[in-house]
């Protein structure tokens, strides 16, 4: 599987060590997956410094989208017409969100749905992308699984290729609510899982970290968990 934009990233100090670094969990609520036509409806974020998770350093909005929601997204994401009616645009939360990541390594779960669609906002209003440091988590589970094969999160196989599965495949707790915020500090728990183990396999400083973890091109189908879609 082809990375997302490797060489994309600029001011990313690549000989920091994975400890010491800075990073932003996200994750975005969708009207739907096709990035011509629908639309954000909620970011969720959390920062991380190191392995440890920063609760007190934490990113919810809702928005109101520009595509109309549909029975099948509320169903999804249980986020109705009413309680988005009166929340900013797309413009206000996107410029708050990029405030809020800064320079962080954005980390997310199958990343590059999520990225195609902030990525889209930003060029018609700047004609910028991210140029933040990018990992997806299911990359790194597929390259741990490769360097430290041994090690007993891969005596079973992966089945369930979803945020919710690679959870529950990682001894997680995973909550029945499911809205952004959940869903980021879901996967900064993964995320803290694989430190360790990064560590272990001999993966020390960020540019070592970026190259292994690169966002999955095609990553939506993965996301998708099977039937259900996760927006």
């Amino acid at each position: 599987m082809l990375g997302f934009n490797r060489n994309r990233t600029t001011g990313v100090n690549k000989r920091l060590p994975l400890n010491e670094a800075r990073y932003v969990v996200i994750d975005t609520e969708l009207t739907g997956l096709d990035e011509r036509k629908d639309s954000i409806v909620s970011f969720g974020a959390v920062r991380m410094v190191g392995g440890r998770i920063d609760l007190g350093s934490s990113f919810y909005r809702l928005i109101n989208p520009e595509t109309e929601l549909t029975a099948q997204s509320i169903v999804i994401h249980q986020i109705m017409p009413s309680e988005v009616e009166l929340k900013p645009d797309i413009d206000t939360v996107l410029s708050e969100f990029l405030e809020f990541c800064g320079t962080d390594i954005i980390v997310g779960h199958c990343l590059a749905i999520d990225l195609s669609f902030i990525n889209r906002e930003m060029k018609k209003r700047s004609g910028a992308e991210l140029k933040n440091g990018l990992l997806d988590t299911l990359a790194l589970y597929q390259a741990l699984s490769k360097r430290v094969h041994n090690h007993k999160i891969f005596a079973t196989p992966l089945r369930d290729y979803s945020l919710y599965g690679l959870a529950r495949h990682l001894g997680i707790p995973v909550s029945r609510g499911h809205n952004a915020m959940m869903d980021a500090f879901l996967t900064a728990q993964v995320f803290q899982r694989f430190i360790p183990l990064l560590l272990q396999s001999g993966i020390q400083e960020i540019g070592d970290l970026l190259r292994i973890g690169c966002p999955l091109k095609g990553g939506d189908r993965f996301r998708a968990g099977g039937m259900m879609m996760y927006f």
